[in-house]
């Protein structure tokens, strides 16, 4: 299992064929309190990039953007009644959607777990 990271604060677990996608524990820090997670429709083919889902807190809406490209296969139902998973368990319990891989040398050209904490720090 691998976990990269993007510059917008987004993670992708790699499980297989599949890689699961949420936001990182700065970026839930940074948002606040989550009150309103938008998903994607299963089935729907996102570019890396791309908008893939929509995260509102009591201080501004995001984007999500998909690390990768691929199609949903599922997506975390379970935060549209509980949005506030996001921020108790962003690396867990609060994943947004999986993506079946379409090009696994894209997650090649995303930053592992030590160059996002380096990356952290420059944020300052």
């Amino acid at each position: 299992m691998t976990t990269k990271f993007t510059k917008d604060h987004e993670y992708v677990r790699v499980e297989g064929d599949v890689a699961v996608v949420g936001i990182t524990d700065y970026a839930q820090q940074q948002l606040g309190d989550v009150v309103f997670v938008e998903l994607p429709a299963v089935g729907k083919q996102v570019a890396a990039g791309a908008e893939a889902a929509v995260v509102e807190s009591v201080k501004a809406a995001s984007e999500v953007y998909a690390p990768i490209s691929g199609e949903v296969v599922e997506v975390n139902s379970a935060l549209e009644s509980a949005p506030g998973t996001v921020n108790e368990d962003p690396a867990g319990k609060g994943w947004f959607l999986k993506l079946k891989i379409k090009d696994k040398a894209e997650i090649d050209k995303l930053m592992s777990e030590a160059d996002y904490a380096d990356f952290l720090k420059t944020l300052g």
